[in-house]
């Protein structure tokens, strides 16, 4: 049997590769870094993360915790990376950057059935079976090829990264730790501001020069990956109700509510680098300088990483790709990842997973098989190549894309954990008929 070409060295190619290895095939892993490099990654290192380092809640009566439940199903790799390296969140997953993009590589160059090699793919060849997991940052090459393959233009939006700094570097005296309404233990480092200081912070920021990236097409920006000077931009206080909310963050020295507040979330392990939660930026790397030390507690901040914007590319799925994430006019050639139209670390990473699996099915002349669509991963499936295709955008994992369950519940907690609980039992049945259909 003829090896399996997986391209892309990110998360949903990492759990590609890796599914159709352990189905007893041969992978051809292709990564064009080093030899070319992206405008965000620092490192030659496989499923490097280039936003933030939280994989998001484990919590079972979430989304994101019923996600990576199902993943775990289904021999989630990067989920048993991500918790040989997680570092304090909260209810959060978080991991230590570098040990994890180390642990994966290691894990994937290291199985005897996965070829590595450091080269760009600029075409989808005409033969062979494909899997294309190139990620937000696909090349201008790939993307040239693959709009010409497809018949169809890709779409693009733009994500913006968030900026690190130093603990040491921190006023200590002027922040405090505490996790929203007091869930999980308090992980997250809180500067508070006043009145005064807010508006001080805001007005500064609004009037930031800003480095536009080329071509910028401003409706094509994803919500939950808006840069914090467009928040801004759209009210005086869209800030004090996003990233800078403080609802549930009251400050033990001062009494009561903040007007406003910053949050940092440890980056790596030995918890020397924060990460400012929400704050993507595509502000001048100077003017990050001075405007986020204007925030109480970062004065004399020291910056390991600023914020950057990136190009992200995504394809019509609704109108290419079957429910397989098979390409509808050639179906020997699979999607992964957020070029597929899911957004997230995890929802990324979960479609390698059915990718490798269909690839390995279409292998070895099998149908191809999907999860019920009462699981969250299902649903996400679902969603991405049934939804309407001229409005179609990105989408994070979420208790929305689930079928009603036959039974309405009124209390939220108790419904989500309901639609937590069936689609765990689908997702048990979904790998218990892999193991059968082998």
């Amino acid at each position: 049997m003829q090896a399996i070409n997986v391209i892309g060295g990110g998360l949903a190619g990492c759990e590609a590769a890796y599914r159709i290895a352990q189905e007893g095939i041969k992978v051809k892993l292709w990564e064009m870094r080093p030899g070319q490099n992206t405008p965000v990654h620092r490192t030659a290192n496989l499923a490097e993360l280039v936003c933030s380092n939280s994989l998001k809640s484990e919590l079972e009566q979430t989304s994101q915790g019923l996600l990576k439940r199902e993943m775990r199903i289904l021999d989630s790799l990067l989920l048993s990376c991500a918790e040989e390296t997680r570092v304090p969140a909260g209810s959060a997953l978080a991991v230590d950057r570098e040990l994890f993009s180390n642990l994966v590589s290691e894990r994937i160059s290291g199985h005897p059935r996965i070829e590595v090699i450091r080269e760009e793919v600029g075409e989808i060849p005409a033969e062979g079976i494909w899997v294309v997991a190139t990620g937000p940052l696909t090349s201008e090459a790939l993307s040239v090829s693959l709009a010409k393959f497809t018949g169809e233009d890709s779409l693009f939006f733009y994500d913006a990264v968030a900026p690190s700094v130093t603990i040491d570097s921190l006023d200590m005296n002027k922040i405090y730790r505490a996790s929203r309404y007091g869930k999980g233990s308090d992980d997250y480092l809180n500067c508070p501001l006043n009145q005064e200081e807010y508006e001080r912070f805001y007005d500064s920021l609004i009037k930031a020069d800003i480095k536009e990236a080329h071509n910028i097409d401003r409706k094509h920006y994803f919500d939950s990956c808006m840069p914090v000077e467009e928040i801004a931009s759209r009210g005086k206080d869209t800030l004090r109700y996003g990233p800078m909310r403080p609802v549930g963050l009251d400050d033990p020295r001062q009494g009561g509510r903040p007007y406003a507040v910053v949050q940092l979330r440890q980056e790596d392990l030995a918890g020397t680098i924060y990460g400012l939660v929400g704050f993507q930026t595509r502000l001048r790397w100077g003017e990050q300088k001075q405007i986020f030390q204007l925030i109480p507690g970062l004065e004399n901040a020291e910056f390991v990483r600023y914020g950057v914007m990136h190009r992200n590319t995504y394809v019509n799925s609704p109108r290419l790709l079957g429910a397989g994430l098979q390409l509808r006019q050639e179906p020997r050639v699979f999607l992964a990842g957020q070029i597929t139209g899911v957004e997230g670390y995890m929802e990324s990473a979960a479609t390698g997973i059915i990718a490798g699996i269909n690839a390995a099915r279409t292998a070895r002349n099998s149908q191809v098989l999907v999860p019920d669509q009462a699981t969250m991963l299902g649903a996400l499936l679902h969603f991405i190549t049934t939804s309407s295709s001229e409005h179609f955008q990105p989408i994070n994992a979420n208790f929305g894309l689930l079928p009603p369950l036959a039974k309405r519940i009124k209390d939220k907690q108790k419904r989500y954990l309901e639609y937590s609980n069936r689609a765990l039992n689908e997702m048990q049945e979904f790998s218990e008929l892999l193991q059968e259909h082998l």
